[in-house]
């Protein structure tokens, strides 16, 4: 069990590839997203739960923190410069959080068409597709799909600037903790990365596990991470000062 937890999942529900899953991360908890088979591709969009119309700004998250990847110590910024999920905790060591999701049309050039009529519950959805029909749910659209991160994808640049998908990078078990800094509505698919090299349909399944965690701390490694980040946990702290 991971030393982050302090209470037993609140909530345990398993993600099938190729499908979504949404939820309110109540601050005082986390999520723990799990590759169960190895191979799974995670994206994910976070928004204010209390103002939708602030939500995960992917430029800001990266310069605040001179990065192009994400894993442990680092924190998804809102586009109002606090803090909505931290990660906490990874055992995967790289997240993607440059090259959003597959369209409609990539999923048919590559792997074919597979429609619900003829397929059931079998059938392909893209990652836009999904997330526009999980977004819907919470009164959100188009306008709405922004660029998230990939959990469990690694994505490498080279000297051309060509980028390039590690096909032995996500492996079985691996795991990632997100812990609520604020009230975040999460948007999860499990649709396939859209540079995934695989000429096959056969997303994976991800593990979604809620527990309460404990709260930032000053000698949290997200909050010393550079000056940005005390920042940034300086104005949650202002956002708030009325609870």
């Amino acid at each position: 069990m991971s030393p982050l937890i302090t209470s037993n999942p609140v909530r345990e529900e398993s993600v099938p590839g190729g499908r979504a899953w949404s939820g309110i991360l109540k601050r005082g908890f986390g999520l723990k997203l799990t590759d169960i088979d190895g191979g799974a591709n995670c994206s994910a969009l976070f928004f204010n739960a209390a103002d939708k119309l602030e939500r995960y700004n992917m430029p800001d998250t990266l310069k605040a923190q001179h990065t192009a990847h994400l894993t442990a110590g680092h924190v998804c910024y809102s586009d109002m410069g606090r803090i909505l999920v931290a990660i906490s905790e990874d055992t995967s060591g790289w997240h993607d959080p440059l090259c959003g999701v597959s369209d409609e049309a990539l999923v048919t050039a590559r792997y074919g068409q597979a429609r619900y009529q003829e397929h059931r519950n079998a059938f392909q959805r893209s990652g836009r597709e999904l997330f526009l029909v999980e977004l819907g749910k919470w009164g959100l659209g188009l306008r709405d799909l922004l660029p998230g991160v990939n959990f469990f994808s690694k994505v490498t640049a080279d000297e051309s600037g060509r980028l390039k998908f590690d096909t032995g990078h996500a492996k079985a078990r691996a795991h990632v903790w997100l812990r609520a800094e604020m009230d975040v509505l999460v948007v999860l698919n499990t649709a396939p990365h859209p540079l995934d090299p695989a000429a096959a349909w056969a997303p994976k399944p991800v593990l979604c596990s809620i527990a309460r965690v404990p709260q930032v701390h000053s000698d949290d490694a997200c909050f010393r991470r550079c000056p940005e980040n005390q920042r940034g946990y300086a104005n949650n702290a202002l956002y708030h000062c009325q609870d």
